[in-house]
């Protein structure tokens, strides 16, 4: 029996949020799931995609293909970021630091999955004012475009 994707993975993906939205209609609701999906190759480059479909696994597949198509490249040294960042986006405030070695990753949620997908080991910050994760998402993607190219 052959095998479709027999490509090597060569990057990595996590989902960070699956949403069940139920919309009224004539005849009852109309459900469908959204998915928000981080890719990376832990060597600097990372993107996020956001997937709708009428059941999760086509909604998770939609948003790995919208990622991979839009990613972004992250300037890194010593496993760590270059400057410090602070942004507001939307409802968000972001502020991110560099962190010395062996420090870890001290962000919360969305944040420490995204950077560990770029390949970050060492890193500090916050996000404030925002409890939206689809929100927080793309201000840390905001947030790591701003650094400036080495």
């Amino acid at each position: 029996m052959p095998q479709r994707n027999q490509e090597p993975k060569q990057y990595e993906e996590k989902v960070l949020l699956i949403r069940r939205v139920s919309k009224k209609v004539t005849g009852g609701n109309y459900v469908t799931f959204s998915a928000l999906v981080a890719v990376g190759d832990k060597k600097g480059k990372v993107g996020i995609g956001l997937g709708r479909g009428q059941e999760v696994p086509p909604a998770i597949q939609k948003a790995i293909t919208y990622a991979k198509k839009h990613m972004i490249i992250v300037p890194i040294r010593n496993k760590t970021i270059l400057h410090e960042v602070r942004l507001k986006y939307k409802a968000a405030r972001i502020l991110l630091k560099p962190a010395p070695e062996g420090t870890g990753l001290k962000v919360g949620s969305v944040t420490r999955v995204l950077l560990d997908l770029a390949g970050i080991e060492n890193a500090s910050g916050k996000i404030i004012r925002s409890r939206n994760q689809v929100v927080n998402t793309y201000a840390v993607i905001k947030a790591l475009q701003m650094f400036k190219k080495i």
